[in-house]
């Protein structure tokens, strides 16, 4: 029978070799060293360029922010866990650790699902004529982090909890257990329902029926050519953000939703750790494809 030892007191190289933990923390470095330049270069070059202080890039900012958080916040403790090769800060740090990667990957998946909607407002026109304004946007950016918070706090108020996944460096919702007091199920059925398939569906819906819209209005020449190109090159920006979010979260997603239907099931903390820590790239792969087109 194998003895399992405390992540918050014992090294976890029963789970993994001392190596993949060492790889681990030169993964977590590599995503700090991007990460936290090129979200704060979106802030920066927002700041310096008053052409780029427009509504639209205010939710741009929101998701520059929400990187931020989560590299500094969320992977300088990851680093720090996957060093030692155990949590050595401790089940309050894993709280923070899991808190803040949740809240980070929530303000992103909204702000794409606001940044969706305005899109489709705007170039479906199912308003009539609407000009994004800096209310509007200040709105959008206020929505993400209340829906971002009804997301992460919960677990830090008895609904749920923040435990130590994978090989134990890095804090996540409780989806694989079913202690007794926390009503994990409930929580993860709301947290999959209302924070990922809502959304995702969202985004899907609203780029849906714009790229039937965009095709219908070329055919008819409804748009000046300029201003055709100008919402496809704004429009194509937002899709390859919503891919990377995509590609980057849905592994770890799908592996969460596994498990959760399967209580019990075999599987190593290598298989665990995997996905958890590619969601994380979401931080570097979400503000390339922005800054691209500023």
């Amino acid at each position: 029978m194998a003895i399992v030892m405390s992540p918050f007191e014992y090294p976890q190289y029963y789970l993994a070799d001392p190596i993949m933990y060492n790889l681990l923390a030169l993964y977590m470095f590599f995503l700090i060293c991007t990460g936290t330049p090129i979200n704060g270069l979106t802030l920066l070059v927002t700041a310096q360029n008053k052409k780029l202080r427009q509504p639209l890039n205010y939710i741009l900012v929101n998701l520059a922010v929400a990187g931020l958080i989560m590299c500094a916040f969320g992977f300088t403790i990851t680093i720090t866990s996957a060093i030692n090769g155990y949590f050595i800060l401790g089940a309050t740090a894993c709280a923070v650790e899991g808190f803040m990667a949740t809240l980070g990957g929530e303000v992103a998946l909204w702000s794409l699902v606001v940044l969706a909607i305005e899109r489709y407002i705007v170039v479906c026109k199912p308003m009539g004529s609407f000009k994004f304004t800096g209310t509007h946007a200040g709105a959008g950016v206020l929505f993400t982090w209340i829906m971002a918070l009804a997301c992460a706090a919960p677990p830090l108020a008895g609904w749920s909890r923040y435990l130590p996944e994978g090989m134990q460096c890095s804090c996540g919702p409780d989806y694989y257990t079913l202690a007794p007091g926390f009503n994990n199920e409930s929580y993860v059925i709301y947290m999959f329902v209302v924070h990922f398939f809502i959304p995702v569906f969202l985004i899907f819906f609203t780029y849906g029926s714009l790229v039937l819209t965009v095709k219908a209005a070329a055919a008819q020449q409804q748009e000046s050519e300029s201003t055709q190109k100008a919402e496809r090159e704004v429009t194509r920006m937002c899709v390859l953000m919503v891919f990377g979010f995509l590609v980057a979260w849905v592994p770890y997603a799908s592996f969460a939703g596994w498990i959760f239907m399967n209580k019990g099931a075999a599987f190593t903390a290598l298989t665990a750790a995997i996905p958890a820590f590619f969601a994380k790239s979401s931080a570097l792969i979400i503000p390339y494809q922005r800054l691209k087109t500023l």
